[in-house]
C-alpha cells in the first residue's frame, strides 16, 4: 500500500519539476539568455518620481542587459498609483522592457490595464513614461467601461487610471457618448 502512495508523490514531484523547467526554458528562449548580464526570478521594482510612488512592477523573470540599464521582463504585472498614493490601476502583459535610466516601461503582448473603477483597456503594446505619468501607444486598442460601453481605436494617450484618454483615431464605439475635443 505504501508503494503506490510513494509513486503518486514521485510522479507529482516530477510533473512539478517539469513545469519549472518549461518555464525556465521558455523564459530564456530566443537568445535572450545569451545577452543577459544577470537573470532574476520573482522580480519586483518600484518606480518613483520625486519621492512619489508611481508604479510597482512584478515579473516572473527579469533579464538584465546593458550593464543593468535595460531589463527584459517576462510575465509582467504591475500597479499604478495616483498623486495621493492610492492604487489607480493594474496592468498585465506577456513581456516588457524597463529602462532604469528613464524609468520607462514598455509592455508587449496581451496588455490589459484595469482601472480601480472598472474601465479596461486592451492593446498589444503600451509605453509608460514616469515623468509625465502617462500611458500611450500607437497600436489598436479596445476600451470598455461599466455599462457595456466600448470604444475601439488606434493610438491613445491616457493617465494610468484611464480617466482622461486622448484617442488618435476612433474606429467604433457603442453604448454611450464620448466628448470629442474642440478643434478650434
Amino acid at each position: 500500500m505504501r508503494l503506490p502512495v510513494l509513486l503518486v508523490i514521485a510522479s507529482l514531484l516530477g510533473a512539478a519539476c517539469g513545469r519549472g523547467e518549461e518555464r525556465t526554458s521558455s523564459a530564456v528562449s530566443g537568445g535572450l539568455l545569451d545577452t543577459a548580464d544577470q537573470v532574476a526570478f520573482g522580480f519586483r521594482t518600484l518606480v518613483t518620481d520625486g519621492g512619489l510612488l508611481r508604479a510597482e512592477i512584478f515579473a516572473d523573470t527579469a533579464l538584465f542587459q546593458n550593464q543593468s540599464t535595460k531589463i527584459v521582463l517576462l510575465r509582467v504585472a504591475g500597479d499604478f498609483f495616483g498623486a495621493t498614493g492610492a492604487k489607480a490601476a493594474t496592468a498585465t502583459s506577456r513581456r516588457g522592457t524597463f529602462d532604469t535610466r528613464s524609468s520607462t516601461l514598455e509592455a508587449f503582448g496581451d496588455v490589459v490595464i484595469t482601472s480601480v473603477d472598472g474601465r479596461v483597456l486592451r492593446t498589444p503594446y503600451i509605453r509608460y513614461d514616469r515623468s509625465s505619468n502617462q500611458v500611450y501607444s500607437d497600436s489598436s486598442f479596445v476600451l470598455t467601461e461599466p455599462g457595456e460601453r466600448e470604444m475601439r481605436g488606434i493610438g491613445f494617450r491616457t493617465d494610468p487610471n484611464l480617466s482622461a484618454i486622448e484617442v488618435q483615431r476612433i474606429r467604433s464605439g457603442k453604448g454611450g457618448t464620448f466628448t470629442l475635443p474642440d478643434e478650434s
